[in-house]
């Protein structure tokens, strides 16, 4: 039979072949990493990277000064931020403002046009006008916020007295939009048995102030702010022979309030995460979470939809908590840049899921979860190492997140972003 000699394949045609796999290649390269803004966290290839816009706050009415920020919050289509302003020597006068939040449904990723508009756009802060009642109010730093039906609440303190002790006073919005401060006796925040007076938050039950005093964990309840009463010592707050309790944040729950921190037991090293639940932030009732051998707590708790997710310590890593309908049961890990000794700064709720931001010493990271499960990592604007004199607060509406951070001497910087989404 006669032989097949194999044929030949033209130059040109080799040619075009080796072209063609080489633009094939080049279009299969991993995407380039694109370069972080000067000052900016650079996320990992995976992170979730939001388009932050700077926001610019007006200076209130008086005294020019540099701008004190601490906290902010949403709720019925008003954003709130709280502060004071600080003049040139240091005398401090409390600060608060407002913006429509924007119209948004869901967190997709902003579009071109969206992209294109001008920083800031879509909010239009104004500085609310301050009625202080006392001379510590005139000065007060307002270091808490919450909302109810549009309207915010404050805690602010100034530190005064013979001792120095802060002397904490309660703000509430009026009808006609002004903010006046609410005067309470100095036992009912402060005293011989004050420890701290921390987070608040509004309710249809009326408003609730988690702290903690010298018996443990401590609770503050209000109809309407214009008076609290202070709740401590009582059985399942105080501490006691199962350990020493701690309450760290407080929110609103479809039946009631949810008080989140931890107890310590005693010989044991580090706490436990304990959760309190109160129809009417009066009479609480304690739940320690199981948290195997790992020592743990709770940061911060913000409603998301039918869940509670709570975030805070478990073992050497922040990791979270979730309640459902089926109870609490632990969610998942933030990652490990947020072990060692990082801190939750802020837990915010947004359309279609949740954003934490945590702060230590070595540096800072952002982590978003649709559910409290995954965590996936999401870059931000500036680098957030721990100080003492820094502040960081995040706050959500819509599909938008607020993310403030006041470096002290460095100065106070605002931020908004659409969250593009995350795992589940």
């Amino acid at each position: 039979m006669p032989r097949h000699r194999p044929r030949r394949v033209p130059l040109r045609v080799l040619l075009g072949v080796v072209a063609g796999l080489a633009v094939l290649l080049a279009g299969c390269r991993s995407p380039e990493r694109v370069a972080p803004a000067p000052g900016g966290v650079p996320p990992a290839p995976e992170s979730l990277r939001p388009d932050w816009r700077v926001l610019t706050l007006p200076t209130p009415p008086g005294a020019p000064g540099r701008l004190l920020l601490r906290d902010a919050t949403a709720c019925g289509g008003r954003w709130f931020v709280v502060g004071a302003v600080a003049d040139a020597a240091g005398v401090t006068r409390p600060a608060a403002w407002s913006s429509p939040a924007p119209a948004t449904s869901s967190p997709a990723a902003p579009s071109p046009v969206a992209s294109a508009a001008p920083r800031g756009a879509g909010f239009a802060w104004s500085p609310l006008r301050l009625t202080p009642r006392t001379a510590y109010g005139a000065e007060n730093v307002l270091t808490a916020v919450g909302c109810r039906d549009g309207r915010l609440a404050a805690v602010g303190a100034k530190s005064g007295g013979v001792h120095g002790n802060p002397r904490i006073s309660t703000w509430r919005q009026l009808a006609d939009g002004s903010v006046v401060e609410v005067p309470a006796e100095f036992e009912v925040f402060g005293g011989p048995d004050a420890v701290n007076v921390g987070r608040i938050a509004g309710g249809p039950a009326g408003w609730v102030i988690a702290g903690n005093r010298g018996t443990g964990a401590a609770a503050w309840s209000s109809a309407d702010v214009g008076e609290f009463r202070l709740v401590s010592g009582v059985p399942e707050l105080a501490s006691g022979a199962a350990g020493r309790t701690w309450a760290a944040d407080v929110t609103a729950a479809a039946s009631g309030w949810v008080l989140v921190g931890s107890v310590r037991a005693p010989g044991r090293p580090g706490g436990d995460p304990a959760v309190w639940t109160s129809p009417d932030g009066l009479g609480w009732r304690r739940q320690v979470l199981p948290a195997g051998d790992a020592p743990g707590d709770l940061q911060r708790v913000v409603r998301a939809g039918e869940r509670l997710v709570a975030v805070g310590r478990r073992g050497d890593a922040l990791a979270a908590w979730v309640r459902d309908a089926a109870g609490w049961r632990p969610g998942g890990t933030l990652g490990p840049a947020a072990g060692g000794s990082a801190q939750v700064a802020g837990l915010a709720a947004v359309d279609g899921g949740v954003l934490a931001v945590a702060v230590d010493p070595a540096g800072s990271s952002a982590w978003f979860s649709t559910d409290g499960g995954g965590w996936a990592p999401v870059g931000l604007p500036v680098a957030l190492a721990a100080a003492p004199d820094r502040s960081v607060a995040v706050a959500g509406a819509g599909g938008e997140v607020l993310l403030l951070v006041d470096g002290g001497a460095e100065g106070a910087r605002l931020w908004s972003a659409r969250l593009p989404g995350g795992p589940g």
